[in-house]
């Protein structure tokens, strides 16, 4: 599955969603974690009440199934999760790294709901109503 992280240095959760001018995308399994891309935006991204800036974002991490952020707004939480994308703030920054690690360790336990509807995400959902 595909993680999202608002980051302004590249290397920790230490972005609000709609402010962020970085998101950098990984790939996540059981077997461990890559860097896929950053994505960078430009603009008057604090801007409170422009909605216009949180298209892009959504289009850029539509395919991620988690965004960590620092914090995120009303608006932009709710396209988030229209998009099943599960938003998961973090009370103060932290090292993106160790983020995936902890994510990692979940999937190789006993992962909660949320993150085992994330690794279904786009993937066909099929049920065998024989067993």
């Amino acid at each position: 599955m595909k993680v999202a992280f608002a980051t302004q240095d590249l290397k920790r959760v230490d972005a609000h969603f709609g402010w962020a001018k970085q998101i950098s995308i990984y790939e996540l399994d059981e077997n461990g974690y890559s860097f896929v891309e950053t994505v960078t935006f430009s603009g008057d991204l604090q801007e409170d009440g422009n909605e216009d800036k949180l298209a892009p974002k959504i289009e850029a991490i539509k395919d991620c199934a988690i965004l960590y952020v620092a914090a995120i707004g009303g608006s932009g939480a709710a396209r988030v999760v229209a998009n099943n994308i599960h938003p998961i703030k973090v009370p103060e920054p932290e090292d993106i790294e160790s983020l995936l690690k902890k994510l990692q360790a979940m999937l190789n336990g006993n992962p909660p709901p949320f993150i085992r509807k994330a690794m279904g995400k786009g993937k066909e959902r099929v049920f065998d109503f024989e067993d």
